[in-house]
């Protein structure tokens, strides 16, 4: 079956109710759009062979940048990614913040269980969260190979780049991996069931040297995650993304943008920089690795309490240095 035709079936298939509700890849308009160019093209070059009879017609149009395509396709593919990214981030956010919960929605959460299978629920939404991000990611890439192949160009492995820049690149989300540690922490990894609809999901070696999780996707594509903070060489702890995707422990990444751990990463300045890529304004839409932090409390509890000691003593000794600072400058002594 062709990818178009499963697609389709995808996307009129059990999670229907679902997906009415997000945008997605429009898979059939784009390749309708690419048709139309080649067939203009090819329309073009057959009228120039009458005047050039030496001129061979090509099944592809060659020209590298294609007016027609880069107004229509690729503005409207960039609108479809952003969105897709949108969309998948909110809704991951929504179902952890509810499997975090505490105070009072915690006590609404557990009476809720009296009545229904919550976890149950949340389970099964981000069995679909995961199938909609993957079939979206296969439908992006088979299209930008196709209007490579269409145009002889290599503008779709340019607009990957784009994606990358923009932070819309759907299987490197931080998000994806909060997914599979949510699943990890919730022992789901060895239910068969979510095996045949996932996939498989494991953390190796998280206490040890090159920590990684990997991700086994429906469509077999296998994703490795490394989990080894470049500044400090251990485990992330308390773990932090940046906007451009490099995770850091909280405390790590806090001394690199010459800020206190007690006030935040997100209080970094605006002209700080990532340690890694070097990319400014990186801070401000840090996401904090809340289910990763809580994967390694459950795995790696001395580890766990070796390292939240370390950052405890070190927001203390921040703290005091903090405040004498400025009730000397209060004060003047």
């Amino acid at each position: 079956m062709k990818f178009g035709e499963t697609f389709t079936e995808y996307l009129r298939g059990e999670e229907e109710w679902f997906l009415e509700k997000c945008r997605h890849v429009e898979y059939k308009k784009l390749k309708k759009v690419l048709k139309k160019c080649k067939t203009t093209c090819n329309a073009t070059r057959s009228d120039d062979e009458h005047i050039n009879s030496s001129a061979t017609l090509s099944d592809s149009c060659q020209c590298q940048s294609c007016p027609w395509c880069d107004e229509m396709f690729f503005e409207e593919l960039m609108k479809e990614v952003s969105d897709i990214a949108g969309f998948f981030k909110s809704r991951v956010r929504h179902l952890l913040h509810i499997h975090v919960a505490t105070g009072m929605q915690r006590y609404m959460m557990r009476l809720r269980r009296c009545f229904t299978d919550e976890k149950q629920a949340l389970v099964e939404e981000g069995q679909i969260l995961i199938q909609y991000i993957t079939m979206n990611a296969i439908a992006i890439r088979k299209i930008l190979k196709k209007y490579d192949k269409v145009h002889g160009s290599d503008n779709g492995k340019n607009f990957k780049l784009k994606m990358r820049a923009e932070r819309i690149e759907l299987l490197h989300s931080p998000w994806l991996i909060e997914l599979g540690a949510f699943y990890l922490n919730s022992g789901l990894e060895k239910v068969g069931n979510f095996k045949n609809s996932f996939g498989r999901v494991s953390c190796e070696n998280l206490n040890e040297d090159q920590p990684v999780m990997k991700l086994m996707l429906p469509n077999t594509t296998e994703l490795e995650f490394e989990l080894t903070c470049a500044i400090c060489l251990e485990t992330v702890f308390n773990p932090y993304a940046l906007k451009c995707g490099h995770i850091f422990c909280k405390a790590c990444a806090c001394s690199a943008a010459s800020v206190m751990i007690f006030q935040g990463v997100k209080a970094a300045p605006k002209c700080s920089k990532c340690p890694i890529c070097r990319e400014v304004g990186v801070y401000a839409e840090a996401v904090h690795m809340i289910e990763l932090h809580l994967l390694l409390k459950i795995r790696c509890k001395e580890y766990w309490k070796e390292r939240i000691m370390r950052e405890r003593s070190e927001m203390v000794k921040q703290s005091k240095m903090f405040w004498n600072e400025q009730t000397i400058h209060m004060i003047g002594y």
